[in-house]
């Protein structure tokens, strides 16, 4: 039987080990495994446990870890350990490395396109291009696995920041300044209401200085389309009349179909009125569009599948827009 000292050494020499090069450092994909894990548990008994070594074998490789990045990376404290700033930056790039490793085997192993890839879609833009996107990535790359995260545009920079999503379709040019950035294409707004609510336009297309007396059920002035509406209301120096604020798009349409108001939305969230008798008329004022900005991770950071999912988002758009299935989008002009 081995001692304690014997079995670390043999759990740490086990296999042959891959190393992650950079800078002259030689960094071992073992000890990224198990520092994540580390991070992710709290603690480094609870770590070796999950990773099936002794607690001695973990700790002698972060010791080995941090010596060769000649910084502290974890603080240990009464309640286990936490990641020190650069230990929490260390974790973010180490958790992609071994993504990218993972899928590298992965791919080899089927000689075809592998791995994963996360997307991040507002409700809006979901409800138009997130079916699609599922099966054009089902039919081209079976061996990818697509994860959709539908939220807030600005809920969906921050996980890009955070590096949970390796794309998103955004709407801010100034939050896309971060990452790799392609303008897609521009929705142009629609009011949507009842025909039979006091101050809905009847003809083909409205103007914003029209509608000032509209009772309208608009998001909070976190969300970004209420500051697009706001700034678009401004330009027509008319004040919008706003009877009530939802941030979530089906609650907002249930208000609307229950008479409460008409909204502003763009042509994404269209789709959800089929077999509804609401009324849909476009806003004619020229600034009342939304750009939809497709926004990755930088190109050195996405995996091959995040690439091929960015390649095929860019064709749906162009596809869905020339066959009038997104109404009131253009494609942009580059």
């Amino acid at each position: 039987m081995r001692n304690a000292t014997s079995k670390a050494a043999w759990a740490a020499g086990q296999s042959q080990p891959h190393h992650w090069r950079r800078a002259g450092s030689r960094l071992e994909l073992r000890q990224l495994r198990y520092f994540v894990r580390i991070v992710e548990l709290g603690s480094f008994s609870q770590a070796a446990a999950a990773l099936g070594v002794v607690t001695s074998a973990v700790s002698q490789q972060i010791s080995r870890l941090e010596s060769e990045l000649s910084t502290r990376l974890l603080q240990r404290t009464s309640t286990g350990v936490r990641p020190t700033d650069a230990g929490l930056a260390f974790w973010r790039q180490a958790q992609l490395a071994l993504r990218h490793a993972d899928d590298a085997v992965h791919a080899a192993k089927l000689a075809r396109l592998s791995g994963h890839v996360s997307v991040g879609l507002a409700p809006s833009t979901a409800t138009v291009l997130g079916l699609p996107l599922m099966l054009a990535m089902r039919e081209r790359y079976p061996d990818v696995r697509l994860r959709l995260v539908e939220s807030l545009s600005g809920d969906l920079a921050q996980m890009l920041s955070a590096r949970q999503l390796d794309l998103a379709v955004l709407f801010q040019a100034e939050a896309a300044r971060r990452w790799s950035s392609v303008a897609l294409l521009h929705e142009q707004l629609f009011v949507i209401g009842a025909p039979t609510l006091a101050g809905m336009p009847r003809g083909r297309s409205a103007r914003l200085a029209s509608l000032g007396e509209l009772a309208l059920v608009l998001p909070s002035a976190s969300h970004n389309l209420r500051s697009l509406v706001d700034a678009a209301f401004a330009r027509a120096k008319t004040v919008p009349n706003v009877v009530a604020e939802v941030d979530g798009l089906s609650l907002l349409m249930d208000a609307v179909s229950a008479g409460i108001g008409a909204t502003l939305q763009p042509g994404a969230a269209v789709a959800r009125l089929r077999g509804t008798d609401f009324a849909v008329i476009p806003v004619a004022d020229a600034h009342a569009r939304r750009p939809n900005l497709l926004v990755s991770l930088c190109d050195d950071e996405l995996s091959p599948a995040a690439i091929a999912a960015r390649v095929v988002i860019a064709e749906l758009a162009v596809r869905l827009v020339s066959e009038g299935r997104w109404a009131g989008a253009s494609l942009h002009d580059s």
